[in-house]
């Protein structure tokens, strides 16, 4: 291709997005595996590493990826952090963790996101509620109001708490055109968008009837994709793998001509892996 051919190629304008709640990487396939393979959430095991190989071939294909329940390194995970590991493996230049509750040198609970884009901001918050240890990790591709914000969350279980955190990513997520919020929300989809709209952030809800949760006979809607009112998605997807207790939700979005071009800007100017801990 020449130069003048690359300059005038029209932006990518699509992007290939997941979610997925991987369990620390334990396979779950019913329901007495929870009690029968509890032990793995504290010792390691190694069926783990044999699950993450699983994962990291279903993700290979996405240009960005959420994840939920991973472990930034500890015991249980024979001391790997699994984000890291996984971008290695799934071939993404850039990862980014945040580790949100950590026992010891036991088990480090941790939101991920794994990039084939740079990003150019990167904030961990720490969500409201009783029981700290829950977070929401939010990447920025582009800048100022040329920008795709991405945030990764897990939410709390009780509605209470769930509330307080909504209200607080309504609050961080309001002056920005395009975000996405993909994660586990712990709640179902009709109250979810409820409770935004209450907050007064205008959504659009990629899953309001394909169950994820359990993922070997799914009955709750609890992994979810929602997108700002800017951004055109062109597909949306649940996975029917059983590799963790959860399933994972795939989409597609157009980008705004003007934000695809200064994405597009970034990466070509950024060759080199990123990651933070």
């Amino acid at each position: 291709m020449t130069a003048n051919a690359s300059a005038t190629q029209e932006p990518c304008r699509s992007l290939k997005m997941l979610s997925f709640n991987i369990q620390v990487g334990i396979e779950t396939r019913r329901y007495s595996d929870y009690v029968s393979r509890s032990w793995r959430h504290l010792l390691p095991h190694a069926g783990r590493h044999i699950n993450l190989e699983k994962i990291a071939a279903l993700i290979s294909d996405y240009d960005i990826v959420a994840l939920q329940e991973v472990d930034a390194g500890s015991l249980r995970s024979s001391f790997v952090n699994q984000v890291e590991y996984l971008a290695q493996r799934a071939g993404f230049e850039h990862w980014h963790v945040q580790r949100n509750r950590n026992l010891a040198h036991i088990a480090a609970h941790a939101n991920g996101l794994l990039s084939k884009i740079p990003a150019e901001v990167v904030v961990d918050h720490a969500l409201p509620g009783l029981i700290p240890g829950r977070g929401a990790l939010q990447v920025s591709f582009g800048s100022d109001e040329l920008s795709l914000v991405v945030m990764v969350v897990h939410l709390a279980l009780s509605k209470k708490a769930q509330r307080k955190q909504l209200k607080y990513i309504a609050e961080t997520l309001s002056d920005y055109p395009h975000f996405v919020i993909m994660g586990d929300m712990n709640c179902e989809p009709n109250w979810l968008t409820d409770e935004l709209h209450q907050c007064g952030l205008a959504t659009k809800l990629m899953n309001d009837h394909q169950p994820t949760y359990p993922s070997w006979n799914p009955k709750r809607s609890f992994d979810q994709i929602l997108v700002s009112e800017s951004l055109e998605v062109n597909d949306v997807e649940v996975l029917p793998c059983v590799i963790s207790d959860h399933l994972p939700i795939a989409m597609e979005i157009n980008l705004p001509r003007p934000l695809a071009s200064k994405i597009e800007q970034r990466s070509a100017g950024i060759n080199c892996s990123t990651n933070s801990r």
